[in-house]
Formats: C-alpha cells, structure tokens, sequence
C-alpha cells in the first residue's frame, strides 16, 4: 500500500521518471523538427531549385516586390529589365528574386 501511495505523489525512485523525461523532451523535439525546422529546409531546397532553373525570357519577381523579365543570368547575379523601357536593365544578385514565372513559348 504504502508504495501505491508512493507511485501517486510521485516520490517513486528516480529511474523511471527520468526514462519518462527523456522521452517527453524527444517527443517534443520531434514536434519542433517537423513543425519549424523540416518546412524550412524544404522551402529553401525549392528555392535553390528554382534559381537554379531561370533562364532568359522568364518573368521575375523581385523580393521588392517588382515584376521584370531576365536578360541576362549569371552563376550569382542576374540582369532584368522592367517595364518596356529597354534601358530599365538592372543588374542584381540571383537571391534577391522571390518568384520565377517560366516564359510562355509560342510555337
């Protein structure tokens, strides 16, 4: 009886409830990986991905906000021209653009 009451108030010998612990603090850091770190890692693979596969004549949007088309694009920097003023050419680094959207070929 008396290791009953024991067990209830939570006075039992350390191995057990240390075990317990140790797998509450696992589960909760599998809960943080998933929830905030793996979603990260994978928008930042898509990201590369899409940089990585810009080509001339694609539509971009910059992270300020500006939609241009792709010149010129480089290992790190690209050139996009804004708006149909052919000397609007501005060059900037390839992780300064937010979105690409692939140009439409007309065959």
């Amino acid at each position: 009886m008396d290791n009953i009451l024991l067990a209830a108030t939570g006075t039992v010998s350390g191995g057990h409830l240390w075990s317990i612990r140790i797998i509450g603090i696992a589960v909760v850091a599998a809960f943080y990986y998933f929830v905030t770190v793996r979603p990260r890692v994978r928008e930042k693979e898509k990201k590369k991905e899409m940089l990585t596969k810009m080509e001339v004549g694609d539509v971009v949007e910059t992270t300020g906000g500006f939609y241009g088309v792709l010149i010129d694009v480089t290992d790190e920097d690209v050139i996009v021209e804004f708006g149909s003023n052919k000397n609007c050419r501005i060059p900037m680094r390839k992780t300064a653009i937010a979105d690409v959207y692939k140009a439409e070929n007309d065959v």
